[in-house]
């Protein structure tokens, strides 16, 4: 059922690495980098130097041990190495898919003393010229949205900022992505440009908008000019529509925007997207014709998902048309990726076609996504699905082929 963890001749990742007991400075924004200096005791006039170092090799290098930081003096990379370390997330599972799509379950530590750790879901879509990576915001959701199988698990809590940036960092080291390393090798990875992971999207676990202060936070690391570089016109936070925090988005961070529509009437939105009760349709457009960072050059990606014979009919295509007049807009039309236990079927093929076509004669972009990583339950609202049934002997029985595959 499920891929190797990665393929032996994958010889550019990174090893998998243990937890570390130290606490990390892997995803951490430059005011807790200078906190975590001068807790050490390092200098106020020393500690900017000291944080750009480290930034640099933290973000623009890829460094996972202190003792790679050559422009740093020896004493403090070992006053560093006693106190912190720079671990990412355990890697649990990784799973490759046939067309590339690359899949982990991450294993976060413990916040507190006796808490269980918690596990996330990161996906890697790699294009020819280009790959995205999927991340998550929340532990679990707490959406309910009824065609999901990610919304079916309880929510747990909000990441953090740099579990967040973690995410990305673990996709970095796991491909290779970093100036100087051998790049990962397969099926379906990146031939163009100097980038592995060119986009981020906010469309893993969870509802971006409900962690709004650690997402806003990971973006500015993201997107920092001196460190991963990722401009946010390739950031795009996906909500399924918590209309207070848009506009904040919008202002304070202005990454592009996706929105999880799925229905052009509130009565059926309401089963689909349960937080349409409390924010319509109504609301949820005028917030988007009013998002701060809009704008012809940086449209709203509206998602729809096609279920046969519940919204994807001619009349719902020029429903949705009449209902995005008025906002800079592209569609994207996913077909529905099954799991077990549902209730819906994706639409044929000919009607998506069609529905598709309305679309597109109205003026809009309306791109069928292509399914990938249904093999490893990858695609959309599939996360955290087959995954969190495997019991221990199967983690461990997957965590030594990855052993043997190194």
């Amino acid at each position: 059922m499920y891929a190797p963890m990665m393929p032996a001749s994958d010889a550019a990742a990174a090893p998998l690495a243990a937890p570390s007991p130290l606490p990390s400075l892997a995803g951490l924004d430059r005011e807790k980098l200078a906190l975590a200096l001068a807790a050490i005791g390092v200098g106020e006039r020393e500690v900017k130097m000291r944080v750009n170092q480290l930034w640099h090799w933290i973000y623009l290098r890829g460094a996972t041990d202190f003792a790679e930081m050559t422009n740093v003096s020896k004493h403090l990379r070992a006053t560093l190495a006693e106190h912190y370390s720079l671990a990412r997330p355990e890697i649990v599972v990784e799973q490759v898919s046939q067309d590339g799509t690359r899949k982990w379950l991450l294993r976060l530590p413990a916040e507190t003393p006796g808490e269980r750790p918690h596990e996330v879901e990161a996906v890697y879509i790699p294009e020819r010229d280009r790959g995205t990576l999927c991340v998550s915001s929340q532990v679990g959701c707490t959406l309910n949205c009824s065609f999901c199988h990610t919304g079916t698990q309880r929510l747990v809590r909000n990441l953090t900022a740099a579990e967040i940036v973690a995410q990305v960092l673990v996709a970095r080291d796991r491909l290779g992505d970093y100036p100087g390393r051998e790049r990962a090798v397969g099926p379906g990875l990146p031939t163009e440009g100097e980038r592995l992971v060119t986009n981020i999207v906010f469309m893993g676990m969870g509802e971006p908008l409900y962690a709004y202060e650690s997402v806003a936070e990971a973006i500015e690391i993201l997107s920092d000019g001196d460190g991963l570089g990722l401009g946010k016109r390739r950031i795009t936070v996906s909500t399924s529509g918590v209309v207070p925090e848009i506009e904040r988005l919008g202002r304070e961070v202005g990454p592009m925007l996706a929105i999880s529509l799925h229905a052009v009437r509130d009565e059926l939105r309401d089963v689909l997207v349960p937080i349409n009760k409390k924010y319509p349709l109504a609301e949820l457009l005028e917030a988007c014709r009013t998002y701060p960072a809009a704008s012809n050059a940086k449209r709203i990606t509206f998602e729809y998902v096609m279920l046969k014979g519940v919204n994807d009919s001619p009349a719902d295509a020029k429903a949705l048309v009449r209902l995005l007049k008025g906002v800079p807009a592209k569609i994207n039309l996913i077909p529905f990726n099954p799991w077990p236990g549902t209730k819906y079927e994706c639409s044929d093929w000919e009607t998506i076609e069609k529905f598709s076509d309305i679309v597109f004669q109205a003026g809009y972009a309306s791109p069928v996504r292509t399914p990938r990583g249904r093999d490893i339950l990858a695609a959309c609202g599939q996360l955290k699905s087959e995954t969190e049934k495997l019991s221990a002997r199967e983690r461990l029985a997957l965590r030594a082929m990855a052993a043997a595959a190194e």
